[in-house]
């Protein structure tokens, strides 16, 4: 049966190509020593996981058990035509959710099959590539019962109750090799994750698969690969990644037929397998002892690189600012516009209409574009205290947000929090935007860091760092002008690894608050900071690019590093 797109949504389902499948068994089977393994998968699908790591074993003639869950028949019936015809191993296979299945009373896991035997059955290896689906997709109450059984908060994907699950099923000393979503390993909300994987597995391999589409999932996929440990310690892992953006390189490449054989490969380098180009890179995961656990994917050479940035810092953006993100109005149709003069004298108030900075007129030192973004803000200061406006005071405001009532009303979780139903659902202090400041889109090809003096609103596809004292002003412009070099994009590409298609990055705020900072007193600071202000200034693209490029030596020099011209 053929899946629709809304139920492959709704499941999560996506079934693993055969050259992956096969890519897993081998790397898991490098690393398992027991004799007579029992191998569970429980989301086994058409069963090509199963399938394929129980023809390995054949082909060494080991004894082994295949056990494999799904929720649907239809799937479970192709499983098991798949694996019975091409494996000869023990198999069993249940229709049944192994989420509700697995039972962590008393921390035990129960994994009940029809076996005449009657006894339950622990994993030595989990095989699996369980679904990528957010948990509030699956409803209310599945989600609330997840949630409770598993201790979760918040916007979990389903993967994580999979991957506690999976981790009861193992033995001591089992192997799990899993295929999920690569969002775990930089980002703020894989923080969780990462620390349950850090602390119950010996992290053996990290693979992560980046844009390389290997199969029909709207995520980038990775592989971990672990032994199960009870009070695990993990300074390093191997690691390894693959991506189809090449940060510009038109070098010549490698050939080799298939991107498996790429993967396979010891070298590391640029390849070709007559349809894409990748670049591969492996080499150490270095484990950052950060408050977000992160995990840093690095060659020999570039943890060298990246060691001495570190031991060249005094500190972080962190020790000195708090990265805020912009606000956010939930019905942005109805607060911002660049068309407002059409309203002619039915325009809101200028008192409470804003400039809006946002990511559409964002330059690393200017701002852009012939239509200007401004922002109806409903939010003023009291005594110090945020509070939203008395429209009373602003009758053309409130004639216009009348006109749309319907559709901020609409906005009933602003009503059930208590809030008015004009109000944007995340403000930020209006006396703070007065202050001097950093802005930064949170996606962005490449680094937009733009220094505002001019009390504009930050939309909330941007983060923004403010002045608190006197003093910051110059660190604010050390920042930036450290940020928007080639040096400072490498190492945010090394240490947080986050790429999206086509090259764009992520500027979440847990990256740019670890960004190391040299002393603001040395020579190169003080040359940073003047050469800094000079490109703010500057209108001639001429005279930016040379600017750019002292910079970027400058900016190498205060890291006792190379410049970075290019990022390849």
């Amino acid at each position: 049966m053929i899946e629709t797109a809304d139920r492959i949504k709704e499941t999560g389902a996506t079934f693993t190509p055969i050259g992956l499948a096969d890519y897993l068994s081998d790397r898991i089977l490098t690393h398992v020593e027991k004799n007579r393994p029992v191998i569970l998968d429980p989301s086994c699908g058409d069963g090509a996981l199963l399938r394929s790591i129980g023809h390995k074993l054949d082909l060494v003639n080991a004894v082994y058990s295949l056990k494999g869950f799904d929720m649907e028949a239809r799937y479970l019936r192709k499983a098991e035509e798949l694996i019975r015809s091409n494996c000869r191993g023990d198999l069993e296979l249940k229709q049944a959710d192994f989420l509700e299945e697995i039972d962590l009373v008393d921390n035990q896991p129960q994994l009940l099959f029809d076996s005449s035997d009657g006894l339950n059955r622990f994993a030595d290896v989990v095989i699996a590539n369980p679904p990528y689906v957010r948990t509030q997709v699956l409803g209310a109450n599945r989600a609330q019962d997840l949630a409770a059984k598993f201790n979760l908060k918040g916007r979990v994907d389903l993967y994580y109750p999979f991957l506690i699950s999976m981790t009861h099923a193992l033995k001591d000393g089992g192997i799990l090799g899993v295929i999920t979503s690569n969002r775990f390993l930089f980002t703020k909300s894989g923080e969780s994750i990462r620390k349950f994987l850090f602390d119950n597995y010996e992290i053996l391999e990290v693979i992560d698969l980046g844009d390389t589409k290997l199969f029909e999932a709207a995520v980038l996929p990775a592989i971990f690969i672990g032994r199960k440990k009870v009070h695990a310690i993990n300074k390093e892992a191997k690691f390894l990644k693959i991506y189809e953006d090449l940060n510009g390189y038109e070098g010549k490449t490698l050939s080799k037929d298939t991107v498996y054989n790429v993967l396979n490969t010891t070298a590391d380098g640029y390849f070709s397998d007559g349809a894409k180009r990748y670049k591969k890179t492996s080499g150490s995961l270095k484990f950052k002892n950060t408050k977000e656990n992160t995990w840093a994917m690095l060659s020999s050479m570039e943890k060298n690189w990246v060691d001495k940035i570190e031991q060249a810092s005094v500190g972080v953006v962190a020790d000195y600012f708090k990265v805020r993100v912009g606000i956010k109005t939930t019905a942005d149709k109805v607060f911002i516009g660049d068309k407002w003069e059409e309203l002619g004298d039915r325009q809101p108030e200028e008192s409470v209409m804003f400039d809006l900075i946002s990511q559409q007129n964002l330059k690393p030192w200017s701002l852009c574009g012939k239509k200007k973004l401004r922002v109806l803000y409903t939010h003023e200061c009291v005594a110090g205290k945020k509070q939203p406006i008395d429209l009373k005071k602003f009758p053309k405001a409130e004639a216009f947000l009348q006109s749309h009532r319907e559709v901020l009303e609409g906005r009933d979780y602003v009503i059930r929090s208590g809030r008015k139903w004009y109000e944007i659902w995340v403000p930020q202090n209006p006396d703070a935007w007065q202050r001097p400041k950093l802005v930064f889109p949170d996606i962005s090809p490449t680094p937009r860091f733009y220094y505002d003096e001019s009390g504009k609103v930050v939309n909330g596809n941007c983060y923004w760092i403010c002045a608190t004292k006197a003093d910051d002003n110059e660190r604010l412009l050390l920042v930036q002008g450290i940020a928007n070099t080639n040096l400072m994009t490498k190492y945010h590409d090394l240490v947080f690894s986050n790429k999206l298609y086509a090259g764009r990055r992520r500027y979440f705020s847990q990256y740019v608050q670890n960004y190391p900072l040299p002393d603001i007193k040395s020579p190169a600071s003080r040359t940073i900071i003047e050469t800094t202000l000079l490109l703010n200034s500057s209108e001639e693209a001429s005279t930016t690019n040379k600017l750019q490029r002292k910079l970027e030596q400058i900016v190498a020099e205060a890291y006792g590093v190379e410049p970075v011209f290019t990022l390849d």
